[in-house]
């Protein structure tokens, strides 16, 4: 079953116009994956981007890349992304970066909340997301 027959995104005309994200991600016949939220840290367990958001945003989505592939999964398989900011005034610069990576015409619902701290006082952003694989 391919993509585009497991996951089906609507945006109803009864609702508001979206930015980035589709109001409703309807899945089915399809195993579903979650990713814990993923912060700035590499492979070593070493901050990257520490001030900068931008660096910080490209290494949380290249972690969700690497455990998007570990699931055998990718981009266009994500149906949700929760982000997490310690300043949502900056959510667009995390915008530009997800639009790297997701599948912006079928873009996955998504939720931001900002928050006062993360799990280290110089982590700015974390992001979790669900897919949906075969």
């Amino acid at each position: 079953m391919s993509t585009n027959e497991r996951i089906k995104f609507k945006n109803p005309e009864t609702m508001p116009p979206t930015f980035g994200y589709t109001h409703v991600v309807e899945a089915r016949n399809a195993r579903t994956i979650y990713i814990s939220g993923q912060v700035p840290l590499n492979k070593e367990g070493l901050l990257v981007g520490a001030g900068d958001l931008n660096a910080q945003t490209r290494q949380v989505f290249e972690n969700i890349k690497s455990a998007l592939n570990a699931a055998e999964v990718s981009f266009d398989d994500v149906v949700k992304l929760t982000f997490f900011l310690t300043d949502i005034v900056q959510m667009q610069t995390v915008r530009v970066i997800r639009d790297q990576y997701i599948n912006t015409v079928n873009p996955p619902a998504s939720s931001v909340v900002e928050v006062r701290k993360l799990i280290q006082e110089d982590i700015l952003i974390e992001i979790e997301a669900i897919a949906v694989g075969n």
